[in-house]
């Protein structure tokens, strides 16, 4: 495994953040990469951690490899708060050493330490190395199917 380290995201992570968005973005057929709407959007995180989380994934450089974030939100199934995981990126290169896993349990431990109770996300379904690769980490299907509307 490669050498790597963990932390939050600050403010001036938000251009390299920017890039793996586009990563990300260039991959899922529902997105299409808007830096500026990205730019936006991660600066809203970071400056409301009480809101949610960006976890990043450095090198031994301090360059951002990878990244996930989680929002809190009320669960009224669970009567308690859940966490949205969203942005899940690790960079080309290093993918499939670790990195995912270190970042998703850093999300999902920030969100338990905010009293959440659950967490959830979305993949996409035409997507098999996602999908495989959060069964294999334990995460379940569910009969529910996303849905949106831009407003």
């Amino acid at each position: 495994m490669r050498d790597f380290y963990i932390d939050n995201a600050t403010l001036a992570d938000i251009p390299n953040l920017v890039i793996l968005l586009n990563e990300l973005f260039s991959i899922e057929k529902d997105f299409t990469p808007d830096a500026e709407k990205q730019f936006r959007g991660l600066k809203m995180l970071i400056q409301k951690p009480a809101m949610g989380v960006i976890k990043v994934a450095r090198d031994s450089q301090s360059k951002a490899i990878g990244m996930v974030s989680a929002q809190l939100v009320i669960s009224t199934v669970q009567g308690a708060p859940s966490a949205w995981v969203e942005d899940m990126i690790i960079s080309q290169p290093y993918r499939a050493s670790g990195i995912g896993k270190k970042l998703l349990a850093e999300a999902l431990a920030w969100a338990k330490s905010q009293g959440a109770t659950r967490a959830q996300l979305l993949v996409d379904i035409e997507n098999p190395p996602a999908l495989g690769y959060y069964a294999h980490l334990g995460w379940k299907s569910t009969q529910l199917q996303a849905r949106n509307i831009f407003l």
